[in-house]
């Protein structure tokens, strides 16, 4: 099998002319695939009148001999015809194996691009593919990769954003780059120019209903309201958010309890806590009292076993997965005295490191003045 290239790469070699006759796209971030499909497309056709020289098939609803064809036919008034065929991997066995005579002997004036998320590399098709096509890789973002891409994105449609904004924003969209960009194509018509974008500002436009967002969800497990908290969850999940990123959502709020605690330690002001939780200054002791260190560590864990079990697709449906974990929060949050606080040279416990899990917010409220 080729190396395959990223889409710099691909880029770099069709400004230099570079063009093969068999592309496969893969890999599970569908914004880069069609960024990479629209490249192709692009320097194959060029601007205009391009669909004129260009056939779009899916693998669900079209036979190989249709695609071996098409692939076959003349391009008119361009040196070049594009056939794309998306989600290749739902193409039958039997349908793949009429593909391969072709694979072999690919018509030169025609390209053909082969989309699909995972192909299954068992399948001779798969196999036959790999070696005569350019593999364009569209893996999901790696950790150092995905902060440069935000803020070009960001700088492309005239926005900045600070920390925490960036920090969220990513964890909000759950990895999904279109959802990233869907959000900040959002934050452009609600920011005014020439402000920062805040993390107030991403929470509220990820809102969906009134008394639904992750900021209640915790104040109800905080006053261990097991009624509200369902119906917290209930709401989520009837208005169509994703188990996982609800459950990202409440793993994001408990590591900012672990921050706005070690704020409290050092003697920051109860204001900048209110503001980072969203809650009423003079009510901000009492709600910390709630969440004790030895709580925030057993919610981590649970949070991420929870992650794990979502993800696997094992333990059970995911609504009761979500009940279950909101439930031992609500049992083990108990309120507890405010410890005096540590004398000098005492030990004062340090956050738990956990690893990010995908989330979606659900913040209410509209930014109406600054």
């Amino acid at each position: 099998m080729a190396s395959a290239i990223s889409q710099a790469q691909l880029n770099a070699q069709l400004a230099q002319g570079t063009i093969a006759s068999l592309y496969l796209v893969t890999g599970e971030e569908d914004l880069l695939r069609d960024m990479a499909v629209a490249s192709l497309k692009a320097s194959l056709l060029g601007e205009g009148e391009s669909d004129f020289n260009c056939d779009l098939f899916y693998g669900d609803d079209v036979s190989g001999s249709e695609i071996v064809t098409c692939a076959s036919e003349v391009a008119v008034f361009a040196p070049k015809r594009v056939v794309v065929v998306k989600a290749a991997d739902k193409l039958p066995a039997k349908e793949c194996e009429a593909l391969l005579p072709y694979l072999k002997d690919p018509n030169d004036s025609t390209t053909v691009i082969f989309v699909a998320a995972k192909l299954d590399g068992r399948l001779k098709f798969t196999q036959a593919l790999t070696k005569t096509a350019v593999t364009v890789d569209c893996a999901p973002l790696r950790e150092a990769q995905w902060l440069p891409w935000l803020k070009q994105e960001a700088e492309r449609v005239g926005i900045r954003l600070n920390a925490d904004a960036v920090e969220l924003l990513k964890e909000a969209c759950g990895g999904s780059l279109y959802s990233v960009r869907r959000e900040l194509e959002k934050l452009t018509a609600y920011v005014s120019p020439g402000l920062v974008v805040t993390v107030a500002d991403v929470a509220t436009l990820r809102g969906t209903e009134p008394g639904a967002s992750v900021f209640d969800l915790t104040l109800a497990i905080g006053a261990r309201n097991r009624g509200k908290v369902l119906a917290i969850l209930a709401r989520n999940l009837e208005a169509g958010e994703a188990p996982l990123r609800i459950l990202g959502s409440l793993a994001w709020q408990y590591r900012r309890l672990w921050k706005v605690k070690e704020i409290a330690r050092q003697g920051g002001r109860e204001g900048e806590a209110a503001r980072t939780l969203r809650i009423d200054p003079a009510k901000v002791r009492a709600f910390l009292d709630q969440f004790p260190d030895a709580h925030l560590r057993e919610a981590l864990g649970l949070l991420l076993e929870a992650d794990a079990k979502l993800k696997g697709g094992s333990g059970g449906r995911p609504a009761r997965i979500l009940e279950g974990v909101l439930l031992q929060l609500c049992d083990r949050s108990p309120v507890k005295a405010r410890p005096p606080s540590p004398g000098r040279g005492a030990e004062v416990p340090q956050p738990v490191r956990a690893r990010t899990i995908s989330n979606v917010r659900t913040i209410s409220g509209k930014r109406t003045e600054r």
